[in-house]
């Protein structure tokens, strides 16, 4: 890859977002990546970061604003969260379940909703995390119920912005990292950060002009809806 290519990543402090960072920038592309907090040790120095909570319409904003002049092959909307423990719908409170569907489901979609026009035309890939937890086909058991619905909404809700990517040629993708070493995954998780992000920055080259909706893995299958 180029040093021509530039890609946004959203909710990168650590894990798989700042896996991403890495990978990306060491294949040579230009990298801007968003944090809530400081930026993360060990960031590679090329890396522009900027501060952003989605779930802050003022942020998201006041993001837009800074790249208003930027251009980007790939925007990445990463940040999410796992929701309480118990994933018991009778369990928990209402402030968590908006607190967990606001994070992984509208405010994902509404920033990039509102990051599109940053978003090149025809080569562009505008891509949202998910899970394969989120298909009815693929997780069958209903595992982690709760991530798992929000992650389905997610699916949905990215699914309406397929006009908006058709009307410029751009692709759109909900990415699956596989069952990543993460703080979220656990330690008994099949892939590394490395493994899982390699896969996933491959997937962002492959699918590049493409066109459409996909839910694909960091392997590249495509999943069932």
């Amino acid at each position: 890859m180029t040093d021509s290519l530039n890609g946004l990543i959203i909710g990168a402090s650590r894990g798989i977002g700042l896996g991403t960072v890495n990978e990306l920038a060491n294949r040579g592309w230009q990298v801007t990546a968003t944090t809530r907090g400081a930026t993360p040790h060990g960031a590679p120095a090329s890396v522009e970061w900027l501060k952003l909570d989605i779930n802050k319409p003022t942020e998201r904003h006041a993001l837009k604003e800074a790249l208003s002049d930027s251009r980007f092959d790939l925007i990445f909307i990463n940040a999410g969260v796992f929701g309480p423990d118990h994933q018991d719908v009778t369990q928990a409170s209402d402030d968590e379940i908006v607190q967990l569907f606001m994070s992984n489901t509208f405010s994902p979609v509404r920033c990039a909703a509102e990051l599109f026009s940053l978003l090149k035309p025809k080569t562009g890939i505008m891509a949202l995390m998910t899970s394969q937890l989120a298909s009815l086909n693929e997780n069958d058991a209903a595992t982690y119920p709760l991530y798992s619905a929000s992650k389905a909404a997610l699916n949905v809700l990215t699914r309406g912005l397929k006009e908006t990517a058709d009307q410029h040629g751009q692709t759109l993708l909900s990415v699956h990292p596989g069952w990543v070493q993460t703080d979220m995954g656990g330690e008994n998780a099949t892939l590394t950060i490395a493994e899982s992000t390699q896969g996933i920055v491959d997937q962002f080259e492959a699918w590049q002009g493409k066109g459409g909706h996909h839910f694909v893995e960091y392997s590249g299958k495509e999943l069932r809806w």
